[in-house]
């Protein structure tokens, strides 16, 4: 199972930084919002904060000190990963670790996290996010997912 999920999370950091290259290098120059569809948009945002921009600040500290905090969650998933006893759990720590190890990268490269992927409805737009963003994010589900249904097994 550690193979899978190492497998996954290095999948996951190559999608993350080659598409972040491809919108920082290709993309984004000169930086603009690209409207795709009524829904979607392309846009550059530097995210100096943690999830949805919380705690942003321009200290000299923050980004590698959220660098390390992501990269001790990495860590602790891969210690969590050794131990895993299925094939779905191997997937969702990865998908964790490849997302958290994609974004501290980005903090150290470039003094924030690059977010590109704009969702909107009605006037209303989501936190603009990356893959990396979106990979803990299924993570996080899958693991509460294969939670909630072995607690049913469980019990029956």
């Amino acid at each position: 199972m550690f193979r899978l999920g190492i497998s996954i999370a290095v999948l996951v950091i190559a999608a993350d930084q080659l598409s972040k290259w491809y919108i920082l290098s290709v993309v984004m120059a000169p930086p603009r919002v690209i409207e795709m569809t009524s829904f979607f948009n392309l846009v550059l945002v530097g995210n100096r904060g943690v999830s949805f921009g919380m705690f942003s600040t321009d200290t000299p500290w923050a980004q590698p000190a959220f660098a390390a905090f992501a990269t001790a969650v990495a860590v602790f998933m891969g210690f969590w990963l050794w131990r895993a006893e299925n094939r779905y759990i191997a997937l969702s720590l990865g998908l964790i670790i490849g997302g958290a190890l994609g974004n501290a990268v980005d903090r150290l490269a470039h003094g924030a996290v690059i977010d590109f992927l704009d969702f909107h409805a009605s006037g209303y737009h989501w936190p603009a996010f990356n893959i990396a963003d979106a990979a803990i994010t299924m993570g996080v589900i899958f693991i509460l997912l294969e939670g909630l249904f072995a607690a049913r097994k469980q019990s029956k």
